[in-house]
């Protein structure tokens, strides 16, 4: 089951690639060394860990990229950030994803 807070931070990554949904879920499911909950539902997400997850925005048909990788943590703005910039690092070590935070570091 997906995580449920009152409160959850979030921080963006954007990726820069099209990449349709099924392959980006596994690529970051890989990179992150986690797995897919929820998969072939409207809502799939990664955990990172019992404090983090990620959720994902994939463009709509048609529409170009980018894709929105949204990393969720219930402990703080920071938090989520520090693993959002360890979620771009692992992309890039395993993929070819032009990947950039959109949030100031």
């Amino acid at each position: 089951m997906r995580p449920q807070f009152d409160t959850a931070f979030c921080a963006t990554l954007v990726v820069h690639n099209a990449v349709n949904k099924i392959d980006a879920l596994d690529s970051v499911a890989l990179a992150c060394d986690s797995v897919v909950s929820d998969s072939g539902t409207p809502q799939p997400w990664i955990a990172l860990s019992a404090h983090t997850w990620i959720e994902m925005e994939i463009p709509k048909f048609g529409e170009p990229p980018p894709l929105a990788i949204d990393v969720y943590s219930d402990v703080s703005d920071d938090h989520a950030k520090v693993q959002a910039l360890w979620v771009l690092e692992a992309l890039e070590t395993s993929t070819v994803w032009r990947v950039t935070p959109d949030f100031t570091v």
